[in-house]
């Protein structure tokens, strides 16, 4: 049906415009007839021509020659001795040649003319709607909140759109004409001459470029610039969008500025802790010799004078034994915390689970009597240092096991977390005294401790030290805990 439909329309214009070229020659030949009845001869040939153009402009060629055709023999039937009659004399046929020729002629006049109206009206449209489209885009192009403009070879402002009116503070009345680089100020990253060229070169360019507005404020765009080329690849135009970065560089600008203020800050800091940890090295080493010395005459005085003195003063000659054999270890454990920050670290890719049997295998002693509930989940391998790790866990498997003293039935528990995709994070977890949150930021200073010493036993530096390790591996360390409930330490470790 679809295809039928077409074909019908044509037959139906076909007929209509058939039927016209014969209605047409038939009123022709009736008003020549009226004519001649009333005397008025030599008319009918002009008006049967006049008809054939007629017909040949408005209906087509094809019934133009048709039209030229009955014309012709209603001119011999009608107008030529004898009337009513098809015969034709010899003297008659020149006329006939004459008429025919007129006819041909105006038809082929009328149906060029009517072809080139044609083509002329199809031209007309097609320009119409191609305005049309470059309207709508240039009505697009001026919505636009980015600044846009076009510019000739020359530099002359051709097109000038609301967002480079809002951007610049010039209307398009008052650019358009004017050289953008004078109206502008235009300051270029590099001579004029290489961005041409390049342009010329490639078809494009892109680069910062500072401007002055129309009330003078500067002005940073980042310019992007489009080369239109005519039939024969000559340059034509320039179209230039650009994006105002003004702000965004001065943001950038200042960050700069605040990164090298904290990089000269962090190398200051880096300097000072290290001269600390130099400092704290020494005043441990050099502490040790009179700390020996000390401890070692009151071992001598109390093996050999401890019959010549009294309970009291065999208590107090006790006592500085306890207290200097705690500042050992103290020193001890300060001059450890010393190289963690110095040494260099080896890193290697480190089962966490071989790890973690060998630090129970090492504290066996201080669980041994102890009914201790242990368990131990599926560890990853890790990429670091094996001996800081070991330390690591040594510190916090020993917290948990001497926190967790009290317990009638001690239970650790050491396992990982699946809950971040970029690192391991690994749990200590214990049923021991526990501690209160809002303590918890002092868990990891240097000689911060939570419990009396003659409650538990310690420095108050393992804690530190596991959180320069770990700090030191690009991690972290947090605590979670609740009084007389336990305590939780989490390691998150970067995923190798």
């Amino acid at each position: 049906m679809k295809q039928e439909e077409p074909q019908s329309s044509r037959i139906a214009a076909a007929a209509k415009s058939y039927g016209f070229a014969i209605l047409s020659v038939a009123i022709a030949l009736g008003l020549g007839n009226l004519l001649y009845s009333l005397n008025i001869h030599g008319v009918e040939f002009p008006i049967l021509l006049i008809a054939i153009a007629l017909i040949t402009w408005f209906a087509g060629t094809w019934p133009g020659i048709l039209a030229v055709v009955l014309a012709t023999l209603g001119f011999n039937y009608y107008f030529t001795p004898p009337r009513f009659s098809f015969a034709i004399t010899s003297a008659e046929i020149p006329y006939y040649v004459a008429f025919i020729l007129f006819a041909l002629m105006i038809t082929t006049f009328a149906a060029q003319r009517r072809h080139a109206e044609l083509s002329l009206r199809l031209s007309r449209d097609a320009l119409q709607r191609e305005v049309a489209v470059r309207t709508q885009q240039a009505n697009l192009l001026s919505l636009t909140h980015d600044p846009i403009f076009v510019r000739d070879m020359s530099g002359v402002v051709t097109y000038w759109n609301r967002g480079a009116e809002e951007l610049y503070g010039w209307t398009a009345e008052k650019a358009i004409g004017r050289i953008t680089d004078d109206l502008l100020q235009t300051v270029f990253p590099k001579p004029f001459e290489e961005i041409q060229a390049e342009l010329l070169r490639t078809g494009r360019w892109e680069g910062e470029l500072a401007k002055k507005r129309a009330d003078g404020t500067d002005v940073l765009v980042a310019s992007r610039w489009a080369l239109q080329r005519d039939e024969h690849q000559n340059p034509l135009a320039i179209l230039q969008s650009e994006n105002d970065i003004t702000e965004r560089k001065r943001r950038e600008n200042e960050i700069r500025g605040l990164n090298l203020q904290l990089e000269k800050r962090s190398t200051e800091l880096e300097a000072i802790n290290k001269e600390l940890e130099a400092f704290a090295y020494s005043i441990s080493h050099d502490l040790r010799a009179p700390l020996r010395h000390m401890v070692g005459y009151t071992e001598l005085l109390q093996k050999n004078a401890s019959s010549n003195l009294d309970e009291k003063g065999r208590r107090h000659m006790t006592n500085i034994l306890e207290a200097g054999k705690r500042m050992g270890m103290l020193i001890d454990d300060l001059l450890a915390f010393s190289r963690i920050g110095r040494a260099e670290t080896r890193e290697t890719m480190v089962s966490l689970d071989q790890l973690v049997r060998e630090v129970k295998n090492e504290v066996w002693q201080e669980t041994e009597g102890r009914n201790m509930a242990w368990k131990v989940g599926p560890l990853p391998d890790l990429y670091g240092d094996r001996s800081m790790l070991k330390l690591v866990f040594v510190n916090l498997i020993s917290n948990a096991v001497k926190f967790s003293r009290p317990r009638p039935q001690p239970e650790i528990e050491i396992g990982c977390t699946d809950e971040r995709t970029d690192t391991v994070v690994v749990f200590i977890k214990d049923n021991g005294v526990g501690f209160d949150m809002k303590y918890v930021n002092k868990l990891f200073g240097v000689f911060q401790r939570l419990h009396r010493a003659d409650e538990f036993e310690g420095t108050g530096i393992g804690l530190a030290t596991v959180q320069r390790i770990i700090h030191r591996h690009g991690g972290q360390v947090w605590a979670e805990g609740q009084v007389g409930a336990g305590a939780t330490f989490y390691l998150s470790l970067p995923k190798p």
